[in-house]
């Protein structure tokens, strides 16, 4: 986990409900706030570890402040440990037929049908070879949806209809903030290359025989076997694009 600041006057909003780690402090937010905006706006002050969920019952919506300690082109690869450690938090509570699947770079799919996503965001004027004063990882999955039927809109889903028996947004995010922990103290100790391996295995394939690898700045390289050639697809485009996101609504697409 990177580095820890004291806690200061922003702990003011802080109410400790969850079941979290010892390195993180929670902010919670009325049903209409707005983890992401919320974070950035007091990652500066708060520091690494300050983790803002919204308080809602049809959407698990949090985000966590984080503290890289290198420039930042190669510190956006904390994205990639957010996404497994979401991933890994819904496969904790997933029935075994429903597999927990990307797209890149950010969009997250169970069973085939998007549920939610995550979004990375950092100072604004940061160069690419400056240290981050702060990121941000930000994460939202459907719970539920009043929709008139199952099945309304296809190509989105939540954890109701896919079948996640009495799973909550606070079991959620009490997970992910485990399985974040698991994968950076990973990264830390045996290098990215684990942390890749968790996100990969997850990553929808174009091609049954494809190759997938990350270079530093965390670009996906993507090499067919049959010809070799290499296709890169980048990581800071897919990260402002956000295609899951829905930012009319402030939801997932449907």
């Amino acid at each position: 986990m990177p580095k820890k600041r004291p806690m200061n006057a922003t702990t003011a909003l802080r109410v400790q409900e969850l079941s979290l780690p010892p390195l993180y402090s929670l902010v919670s937010l009325r049903e209409r706030g707005d983890a992401h905006a919320h974070a950035c706006s007091i990652a500066a002050e708060a520091g690494a570890g300050t983790l803002v969920r919204v308080q809602r019952s049809d959407m698990a919506e949090f985000a966590v402040v984080l503290e890289p300690s290198e420039p930042l082109a190669t510190a956006r690869k904390a994205f990639i440990c957010g996404m497994a450690a979401v991933a890994d938090a819904l496969a904790t509570h997933a029935p075994p037929e429903k597999p927990v699947t990307f797209d890149w770079p950010g969009g997250i799919r169970c069973d085939g049908a998007r549920i939610g996503g995550g979004r990375l965001a950092w100072p604004e004027g940061c160069g690419e070879k400056e240290e981050p004063g702060w990121l941000v990882f930000s994460a939202m999955v459907t719970l539920s949806r009043n929709f008139p039927e199952p099945g309304f809109y296809p190509n989105s889903t939540s954890l109701e209809e896919e079948g996640f028996e009495d799973v909550d947004a606070d079991m959620i995010i009490e997970s992910f903030s485990r399985h974040l922990m698991v994968h950076f103290d990973a990264w830390t100790g045996k290098g990215f290359r684990s942390v890749a391996e968790a996100y990969f295995e997850r990553l929808v394939r174009d091609r049954p025989s494809e190759r997938r690898s990350f270079d530093p700045e965390g670009n996906l390289l993507v090499k067919a076997n049959a010809t070799g050639k290499v296709d890169k697809r980048p990581l800071v485009p897919g990260l402002v694009a956000a295609e899951w996101f829905d930012s009319a609504t402030g939801a997932p697409k449907l």
